[in-house]
Order: C-alpha cells, then structure tokens, then sequence
C-alpha cells in the first residue's frame, strides 16, 4: 500500500488538491445562497418566500449526482460549455445550500423576536439587524448542524469522480485500474478523507464549546 501511494504520490495530491479547491468553493457560496434563501423563507413577501420554498424543495429532494449531472449534460447543450470540476462544484454547492438554508432558517427563528424588534427600534433596517444583530446569533445556535453540513459536503464532493472532475475518487479509479490494487488504491483515499474530515469536526466541537 504505501509503495503503491508512493509510486502515484502526485495523481493523488493532485486530486486531494482538487478535493479541497472543491469543497471550499462550495462550502462559501453553499453557506452565502442557504442563507440568502433562509432569510427569503421569513420574509412578508409571498412570492419571494414561494420563490426560496420551491428552490429548497427542489435540490433537497434531488440526487447530488443527478443535480451534477444536469450541470454536466444539459447545461453545455444549451447553455455553456462546463468542464467536470465547474459543474460538480456548482451541484454540489445548490444542493448543499439547500440543506444550509434549512439549518440557517431554523437558527433564525430560534432567536429571540424581540432581537429583531429592538435593533429596528434603535434605528436599523431590516437587512442591518439581520446581518449584525439576528444572524451572527442564528449561526452560533447552529453551528453543530452546520458542522455536519460542511463536514457531508467534503465527503459528497466524491461525486465529482462520476464527471471526469479529477478529485479524489477520480485519481483513485484511475490508480485502481491502472495496477488493479482496487483495495490499496480506495484505502489511501479513505485516509486522505480523514484528513479532511476529522480536523473539521474536531474545530467544529471546539467552535461549539467555546461559544457556549
């Protein structure tokens, strides 16, 4: 196993590479979108909350992979042309929000009303107390479920492996078949997840206790 990671050192760093530019991108515009929805959700205007409801609706209850594959197939018929990187990343990122959009709403309404009511009392608009009053209170109520959201999009960002999106999964099918050491080549893709994943959820347990 380790003369096998040492002989294709590079195909897998380049995929962990990969890995990482993907989750992050995804992780910042999943978290900026599911927030604006969130708030759309709460607001008195109808039409903007049907609008979020039926956008949250949607890529919650659609396949990651069927979301990446409409980015991958029918974007570039008829709309622009995407490589396999630019249309995981962006499925991965509308299917994700989805989920955060859900979490950030709940930590919303979990804030006290009277938050919101004091802050527009003390001369703030609407948007002002959402974005210093309600929301940096609604994000620490929720940074649990959020963790588990960040930490599920690390190891969804897999499904890049099915569009040719050089990541991980990709570079281990390509290792796999080119010695058919399948076993040792999905074996170091697994530690390498672990490396993604667990310093995540250790900071994210950190994060909690210390703003407890």
């Amino acid at each position: 196993m380790i003369t096998l990671f040492l002989d294709n050192w590079q195909t897998y760093l380049t995929g962990f590479g990969n890995t990482i530019l993907a989750s992050i991108i995804a992780l910042v515009f999943s978290l900026i979108i599911g927030s604006a929805f969130a708030i759309m959700e709460l607001l008195p205007s109808r039409l903007l909350r049907v609008i979020a409801h039926i956008y949250i609706e949607v890529f919650r209850n659609i396949p990651l992979l069927v979301v990446a594959m409409f980015f991958y197939i029918v974007v570039p018929q008829y709309v622009v042309k995407l490589d396999g990187f630019t249309a995981g990343t962006i499925g991965l990122t509308l299917y994700t929000s989805s989920f955060i959009a859900e979490t950030v709403r709940a930590g919303i309404l979990a804030v006290d009303p009277g938050q919101m009511e004091g802050a527009r009392a003390n001369g703030l608009t609407y948007w002002q107390a959402m974005r210093y009053i309600v929301l940096p209170q609604a994000y620490k109520i929720v940074i649990p479920p959020l963790g588990n959201q960040f930490i599920n999009l690390i190891k969804n960002s897999s499904v890049l492996a099915f569009l040719a999106g050089f990541d991980l999964m990709y570079q281990a099918q390509t290792v796999a078949s080119a010695t058919f050491k399948t076993f040792s080549a999905y074996f170091i893709v697994g530690f390498f997840y672990l490396v993604l994943t667990l310093p995540l959820s250790y900071y994210m347990r950190y994060l909690e206790k210390k703003l407890a």
